[in-house]
């Protein structure tokens, strides 16, 4: 079994990520997360794997770290629901984001996922439930890094902060507009130049 790969990022979109292992390109899919907290193409990285083999298909999957793996795991455990559902509930939210939204059993929250109707959100937080009580390492993983986020985000003050409001004020995910600025700094540019490049990454007209 594949547990992790690492290479270097040969391209990445906000569900797929290509990674050169030793001149073989490991195709991954990934979640909107994992997708935000890649490096710029040409940067090596690292990410935790699950294979999967069914109806004679077989897909390899990635993630930044071992408790998105973790919870990607419990997902598909959950009947109806397989790797392509399981990695858009990791768009929508974190690992911490879900596991409070599962313990709060906010079936409201859960269906806001795209796919995910009140009937399989009600399921999801009833099956993942009593599995997540029950897995203190990924418990006290989500209570550190829950208790690590910064509790507001500072004013805007530069170029990249300014073009990071715009493009989630036109109703962008956070994920995706990490990573459309990745890799910007906002030195000597404009926000405009800034919207007009993270704009032509996420396939829109500037």
């Amino acid at each position: 079994m594949i547990a992790m790969v690492h290479g270097v990022l040969v391209e990445a979109t906000m569900s797929q990520a290509i990674v050169d292992v030793s001149g073989v390109g490991f195709e991954l899919g990934i979640s909107g997360t994992t997708a935000a907290s890649l490096p710029a193409p040409g940067e090596e990285v690292r990410l935790f794997t699950r294979f999967r083999a069914a109806n004679d298909a077989m897909a390899l999957f990635g993630f930044a770290t071992t408790e998105e793996r973790t919870m990607f795991d419990r997902l598909i455990t959950v009947s109806g629901v397989g790797p392509r559902l399981a990695l858009a509930v990791l768009s929508k939210f974190d690992v911490a984001q879900l596991y409070s939204v599962v313990m709060a059993e906010d079936t409201k929250g859960m269906a806001t996922v795209p796919g995910v109707g009140k009937k399989t959100a009600q399921r999801l937080i009833l099956e993942l439930k009593s599995t997540l009580a029950r897995d203190r390492g990924l418990a006290q993983a989500v209570t550190l890094a829950s208790g690590q986020l910064p509790l507001a985000a500072p004013a805007a003050s530069t170029p990249l902060d300014d073009a990071t409001q715009a493009l989630l004020s036109m109703g962008f995910s956070p994920q995706e507009v990490e990573l459309a600025l990745n890799g910007y700094d906002g030195r000597d540019m404009r926000v405009e130049d800034l919207l007009a490049a993270a704009l032509k990454r996420l396939g829109m007209d500037a």
